[in-house]
């Protein structure tokens, strides 16, 4: 009695035990089998040496890696904020009560649902310079920059992708902001209402923190999306111009079909340390503003 006592006790630790096991078949080995591969010169077909650090030192004496760094940090700094601050506003407008809310919702969702590839190669003809759909429509405004080659120009190219994965990618974060707001109590607004608190402190004292876990959900998302971002580059301007606007996922894929699997590895795990540093800080922090809060 007392075995089965115990064992019915530390059930919840058996119940875990499938998680753990995928998490460590799925996660940890690869990861473990990436470090070592990462420290061996494998081109994927002879048999692999083993040179310690040497594929990370020469990745931070590989100008096109620190070029590929840039363009990647840049295409993440311009996404990751600007879908957060468009999703909750979109959210919070979607969220009141107007005719054809439910219409104007899936607008605004729609574009999350499809492809990133498609919709790149969508962008692709809408931008092309002196025949796509722009250049028809500004030149029917009288508008004359409709054949400006956006994305073959290394100074606009990369704007023009930050633009686009928002336009995709909001309605998804305004989904999840939304489920958060639809889950806040009407009690706490009416009694702000009583204390005298307006629009916009409601918004601080009351919003905020009862979304703080959609905020947690749309910031550590779009952190990973935008920083191993590849469809939308691959379709609108496979890298380019030059390397103009080349992410690191797809400076991986380049050097692992170069036979560079050891050096390839290497930049993963490099871009691996780029995604999991940020979002344990902002973990971190956004941990300790819910406990103070």
């Amino acid at each position: 009695m007392n075995l089965l006592r115990k064992l019915w006790n530390n059930l919840h630790l058996f119940m875990a035990l499938p998680a753990i096991l995928l998490f460590g078949l799925f996660f940890i080995y690869p990861l473990a089998q990436g470090i070592g591969i990462s420290l061996t010169d494998s081109n994927g077909m002879s048999a692999p040496r083993f040179v310690g650090l040497q594929n990370f030192i020469d990745f931070f004496h590989d100008a096109r890696a620190k070029k590929d760094v840039y363009n990647t940090l840049f295409f993440a700094v311009g996404s990751a904020p600007l879908l957060n601050i468009f999703g909750f506003l979109y959210a919070l407008i979607l969220d009141r009560p107007f005719k054809g809310k439910g219409f104007v919702r899936a607008v605004v969702y729609l574009p999350a649902v499809i492809s990133p590839l498609i919709m790149g190669y969508v962008w692709y003809f809408i931008l092309q310079p002196d025949r796509g759909f722009l250049y028809h429509l500004l030149e029917s405004l009288h508008l004359g920059t409709g054949g400006s080659d956006w994305l073959g120009n290394a100074h606009s190219a990369l704007i023009v992708l930050v633009f686009i994965n928002v336009w995709q990618f909001v309605g998804m974060t305004m989904i999840i902001y939304l489920a958060g707001l639809q889950s806040i109590p009407k009690e706490l607004y009416e009694a702000g209402e009583i204390d005298g608190a307006g629009y916009i402190k409601s918004l601080w004292y009351i919003t905020i923190p009862m979304v703080v876990q959609s905020i947690k959900i749309n910031v550590v998302t779009n952190i990973i999306g935008s920083l191993s971002v590849f469809e939308v580059i691959m379709a609108l301007t496979d890298g380019g111009p030059g390397y103009s606007t080349e992410s690191l996922s797809i400076y991986i894929l380049r050097m692992l079909y170069g036979s560079f699997t050891g050096y390839s590895t290497a930049v993963a795990m490099v871009l691996f340390a780029m995604i999991i540093i940020p979002v344990f800080i902002f973990m971190r922090y956004i941990n300790k503003k819910e406990f103070e809060m």
